[in-house]
């Protein structure tokens, strides 16, 4: 086993005994799984959402409901599997209802993604919605930090990471094209932007 799945390994069980977070006792209750993350730990891009919904806290895996098989065709579109790359979120246990995660909860499970990134060091991060790519472009105090996801998405941002170059390409939320079909080609086209880092 490498060294990198160690890591990750430990990881998940902290998060799995995170008795402090205000999700423990909701995901408890309900008999759901943290969401670590899922994929190569040697990627070159890891994609970054914002918090599991119920399909995945049920199986404790990320994007595995409707926008994760739609997450599969973006990826499919540039010749890629999902065992190529490595897919997480910031938040590791589900929010009640699907609401947006609250700072307090991003603040909780950020360190675990930090860690994350130090473990795999990508070289290109595609942010999933609005609250990763804030997150995201916050983190590495990107000069582009206070834009809208409307103007950033499929364009690429460069910084510089503690491991080197790092691009950051925004991307709308897969289920945003589920809720409207004509952003269905706008992810198309926007996934085309990550075939130069194969």
């Amino acid at each position: 086993m490498s060294d990198r799945t160690e890591q990750l390994r430990a990881i998940r069980d902290e998060v799995l005994n995170l008795t402090e977070s205000p999700l423990y006792a909701y995901r408890v209750q309900n008999g759901y799984y943290p969401v670590i993350g899922q994929g190569n730990h040697y990627a070159r891009i890891m994609f970054i959402g914002e918090a599991p919904g119920e399909n995945e806290a049920k199986t404790g895996r990320p994007f595995c409901g409707a926008s994760g098989r739609f997450l599969d065709e973006l990826l499919a579109s540039i010749q890629l599997k999902r065992e190529d790359v490595y897919i997480t979120n910031i938040v590791k246990d589900r929010p009640p209802d699907n609401r947006d995660p609250s700072k307090q909860e991003i603040a909780v499970y950020a360190p675990f993604l930090e860690r994350q990134l130090q473990i795999i060091q990508p070289q290109v991060i595609a942010t999933l919605g609005r609250y990763s790519m804030k997150y995201i472009l916050d983190k590495y105090n990107a000069a582009e930090r206070n834009e809208p996801i409307s103007k950033l998405h499929g364009r690429v941002v460069r910084v510089i990471a503690d491991w080197g170059a790092l691009s950051i390409v925004a991307l709308f939320h897969p289920a945003s094209a589920l809720y409207n079909p004509t952003q269905r080609q706008i992810h198309l086209d926007d996934f085309q932007v990550l075939k130069q880092f194969m």
